[in-house]
């Protein structure tokens, strides 16, 4: 056996079953062990942000990580604006990243770099494993820190994947990070608030705290004590829909979240942070809360945030609350639209065409800013959002959910702008047979930019800049750019149009995408 076969033996008897890859050279032998590993999938992917993507989409939806094989420093450094995300979404990954053979390096050939050093940044833990001997245990380890939701790197020399590497009987396990504990004195210090002050207190939830079980536990004490419900502005994964508690988003605008977060004088923090604007800007505070707010948080990121809940729900309470059903929200979609498609319009239309149990990933940047409100009593579903503001991720993602829900529909809601940064998802659509609906909201315009012009105070400006703001000229056919790749596609321009590609596209299977004109 040599290092490359211990460390794929490794990854299998740990519960990764998927590799999502990008090889080169030095990742040869890893590709060949991979035909001697039945319980281990390998994704191709045509550019590494799509890797590192789709494997952030497959942890969302699963909770543990998927690996990625990627080639060598730089075919790290494509794939790091995803990694980028899925550090910010606190999702697992474990990164095989190929390096030269050890005596190589030392020639400083074309392609050395100095791989530990990039990845860091991106990274909780980061090793090269020195030998075939030590690559087994080197990989359990990468796996026991990824656990909790987290990214950990692991630097594979050629001549540690080909050379032999010892017996063992069988491959280590994995052993995950300790558990963080709840302290019980913010538990009592946030409930005894929330029931002397509970209109004046709001529950901000984010993280693994969106799923289903932790929102019915935060609705009990919302209910029963008149705090509000709030979220992150930008989420990994919501379960929302028909059924579930909903949540205030903050808004991503920095007047309407400090207009909002002003009505609060305590924040009970679950899965998040102190929330902060996404930019600075002239004349404008970059802390979105009001002065003197009192923050209890309940629990960290990585902690057991149900655990955390069940003991906040029981001390305001009483014992046993937890327990007691909650009033979710329930089925009330808003009405269909007609006509002419505009931002409005295709919320609307959501709303109402949204799937039960669907998988919703939302990078519609200026189009759907009102697609989160307008979609909160749809059918069931999970709702993606960007977490580390790298752009171009829906694509991506949409391939690793739909790997790890074959049984579920994907919908990706794409700008035509980001969805440019990485199109070679749809490619690996195509090749595995992914049951992925893109929506390519065609504005011909970097909108966001415009906007942002605006709130940083320029107001005026050129031919020059405009130029820069603009990707009308040639319009892009998307149209052309899916089919290229082996994806079924049309373009939609009135709502009468869309509803039916798009029922048309749910009615079938695999991947197909709609150019929806603005």
């Amino acid at each position: 056996m040599n290092g490359a076969e211990s460390l794929l033996e490794t990854l299998e008897h740990n519960g990764i079953d998927v590799c999502f890859a990008n090889p080169g050279t030095s990742e040869m032998h890893f590709v060949a062990a991979l035909d001697r590993s039945p319980g281990v999938r390998g994704v191709l992917g045509l550019f590494e942000g799509v890797v590192t993507g789709a494997a952030d989409g497959y942890a969302r939806m699963t909770d543990r990580p998927a690996a990625t094989l990627l080639h060598l420093g730089p075919g790290m450094a494509n794939g790091l604006s995803s990694m980028h995300n899925a550090l910010r979404a606190r999702s697992s990954m474990v990164n095989i990243i190929g390096d030269h053979a050890g005596y190589h390096r030392a020639l400083n050939a074309p392609l050395t770099s100095d791989i530990e050093g990039a990845a860091r940044p991106f990274s909780h833990w980061v090793r090269t494993s020195p030998s075939a001997n030590t690559i087994a245990q080197d990989a359990a380890d990468a796996i026991g820190v990824s656990r909790p939701g987290r990214i950990a790197s692991l630097i594979l020399p050629a001549d540690t994947a080909w050379s032999t590497a010892a017996a063992y009987t069988t491959p280590p396990t994995a052993q995950p990070l300790p558990e963080i504990a709840i302290d019980e004195c913010v538990i009592e210090a946030a409930a005894r608030n929330l029931r002397i002050n509970g209109k004046r207190t709001a529950i901000l939830l984010g993280g693994r705290a969106l799923r289903a079980e932790q929102l019915a536990l935060a609705g009990k004490i919302a209910q029963a004590t008149g705090a509000t419900l709030l979220s992150d502005t930008f989420a990994p994964r919501t379960e929302r829909g028909a059924g579930r508690h909903a949540t205030m988003r903050v808004p991503y605008p920095v007047d309407a979240a400090q207009q909002l977060l002003s009505r609060f004088d305590a924040l009970v923090i679950v899965d998040s942070k102190a929330p902060v604007a996404f930019f600075a800007y002239p004349d404008k505070s970059s802390v979105l809360t009001a002065a003197g707010t009192t923050f209890y948080e309940v629990s960290k990121p990585e902690a057991d945030s149900v655990a955390a809940l069940e003991a906040l729900c029981s001390a305001v309470l009483g014992e046993g609350a937890a327990a007691a059903p909650s009033t979710p929200s329930r089925l009330a979609p808003p009405a269909l639209p007609t006509g002419t498609i505009t931002a409005d319009k295709l919320a609307a239309w959501l709303g109402s065409a949204i799937p039960e149990n669907g998988i919703v990933l939302d990078e519609s940047v200026t189009t759907g800013r009102s697609f989160f409100e307008a979609t909160m009593n749809a059918q069931p579903h999970d709702y993606f959002t960007p977490t580390g503001g790298a752009i171009g991720w829906a694509l991506p993602l949409a391939a690793g959910a739909a790997i790890a829900c074959p049984d579920r529909k994907v919908i990706a809601l794409e700008s035509d702008g980001s969805g440019m940064y990485m199109p070679q998802a749809l490619w690996t659509m195509a090749r595995e047979g992914l049951d992925v609906v893109s929506l390519i909201f065609a504005n011909r315009k970097y909108q966001i930019l415009r906007n942002e012009m605006h709130n940083v105070g320029v107001h005026d400006f050129g031919a020059k800049a405009e130029s820069l703001l603009d990707i009308g000229s040639p319009v892009i056919d998307w149209v052309a750019v899916s089919q290229g790749m082996g994806v079924p596609a049309q373009r939609v321009e009135t709502i009468e149009e869309l509803s039916k590609a798009f029922e048309a596209a749910l009615s079938d299977s695999g991947p197909r995408l709609i150019e929806v004109v603005l």
